[in-house]
Formats: C-alpha cells, sequence, structure tokens
C-alpha cells in the first residue's frame, strides 16, 4: 500500500528577514530537503517576532499541513518570542524543560540568570530533542518542529528527524533545450493533457549560451515519469536537445 502524500508548511520568524537585514536561506535549504525526502511543502510564510502573529500561523500551518517548521526567535534577548507565540496561539502555557535547564546548567556551570532561563521555557506538551554531540537541545510541539535561525543549527537539526518523516520520494528528469519557449508551448500542452501524474514546469534561461529553457517533469511513478519524458523527448526537435538528466 502507498503511503500518502505528506505535507509541510514553512514560518520564518524575524523582523531581520522582512526588512533585509539578512537573507532568508533556511526556506529554500528546507524546501530542497523536504522535496528530497517526498514531502510536499505547500506553503513558506515570513512573520515578525510577534507573539500573535506566530500563534496564528502557527495554528493554521499545524491544522493545515503534516508538519511545520518554523526558524527563529528561539534565542535569550527580547526579541526571541517564538515559544511565548506558540504557546499564545494553541492555548497553553510556557514551562520549563527539565531537559534544557540541565543542559544550560551544564553548558553556563550553574550560573544561570533569567535571559538563560528563557531559553529553557517551552510550550507546554513540547518534546524536547537533545542531540549526541551536547549541542542546545530543540523542541516538536504538537507536528511544529521549532529550530534555530542560525542556518549552520537549523541544518544540523534538521538531520536529526529527516528520516522521520521520509515517504514516497519524487522522481525528477530536466530536459534543457536551445530552443525558445514559445517554439515548443503547442507540443509541451499536449505533453502535460497526455499525462496526469506528471508535473512539469518551463524555465527559460537568460544569458546561458548553452541552453535558453529548461523543462522540469516530476512524479512519483517512475515509470509515469519515463513515459512522459519520452513524449516530450519525441515531440522535439532532436538538435534543439542540448541535454537530458
Amino acid at each position: 500500500m502507498e503511503r500518502e502524500t505528506r505535507t509541510a508548511g514553512i514560518i520564518i520568524i524575524g523582523n531581520e528577514i522582512l526588512s533585509g537585514k539578512v537573507k532568508d536561506v533556511n526556506s529554500h535549504y528546507l524546501a530542497t530537503e523536504l522535496r528530497s525526502l517526498g514531502v510536499e511543502l505547500k506553503k513558506i510564510s515570513v512573520i515578525p517576532d510577534d507573539p500573535d502573529a506566530i500563534g496564528r500561523e502557527a495554528r493554521v500551518f499545524s491544522d493545515s499541513y503534516n508538519y511545520v517548521f518554523t526558524t527563529g526567535g528561539v534565542g535569550p534577548t527580547h526579541d526571541d518570542v517564538t515559544m511565548e507565540g506558540i504557546a499564545r496561539g494553541f492555548g497553553v502555557g510556557l514551562v520549563i524543560s527539565p531537559e534544557i535547564r540541565g543542559f544550560l546548567t551544564r553548558r553556563y556551570r550553574g550560573d544561570i540568570n533569567e535571559a538563560v532561563l528563557k531559553m529553557a521555557r517551552v510550550p507546554d506538551g513540547s518534546q524536547v530533542i537533545c542531540l549526541k554531540d551536547d549541542s542546545f537541545p530543540f523542541v516538536r510541539f504538537r507536528n511544529i518542529f521549532i529550530f534555530p535561525g542560525i542556518p549552520q543549527h537549523l541544518r544540523e537539526r534538521f538531520q536529526v528527524i529527516k528520516e522521520q518523516i521520509r515517504t514516497r520520494p519524487f522522481y525528477l528528469q530536466k530536459v534543457f533545450l536551445r530552443i525558445r519557449e514559445s517554439d515548443i508551448t503547442g507540443a509541451l500542452n499536449r505533453v502535460v493533457s497526455n499525462n496526469k501524474g506528471v508535473v512539469f514546469g518551463s524555465y527559460p534561461v537568460a544569458g546561458d549560451s548553452e541552453y535558453l529553457v529548461m523543462i522540469t517533469a516530476e512524479s512519483r511513478s517512475e515509470a509515469l515519469l519515463r513515459q512522459a519524458v519520452d513524449e516530450l523527448i519525441d515531440s522535439i526537435p532532436e538538435d534543439a536537445i542540448v541535454r537530458i538528466e
């Protein structure tokens, strides 16, 4: 029996992203990883460091998708309000995590002030996930994975849970063409119409001397993908095909 299609949403949290002070690379990383795991990313949202906005968005995403990934807002400073926002959105309190408090006690050798202790407060009912290398733990609340905003730290933590969410993969092929997009639109539309189990994309490229258009084809069925790509290739002049990957 085939496993159900799993969906995901990403919430990027931070005034620094919305103001352009920091470039968001986390959504691209997560989108790429999720695709490789067979999880269909449905939406990416970028919101400010506002507890009410975080709570509303987290609740909507949690109700809509199998998995939700938040990034940012989990540190000790005034604008780190992700935990508060998620707790508020689900109507639960914040509690001190014994696991995170123990980690902080070891890290700070018992010298824990209020700013440090803030990092141990999590929405009631959370699961704390500890890393083998004794790095800072991270939190899962219901179907929401709460990640830090620092890209390296996010990537390390995503690697810990990625196999838990793996499902049927997407198969992908790319066809690179030395021909104008408008010259293949008719043929491509016919192939798309004939192959409902395959998703096509057409992407013109400017300033590349090797090819002018990249066609992508994706499917969860390798056989359907092969059939659709063969049909596409047969409908395009042979000398227009640069390569197939």
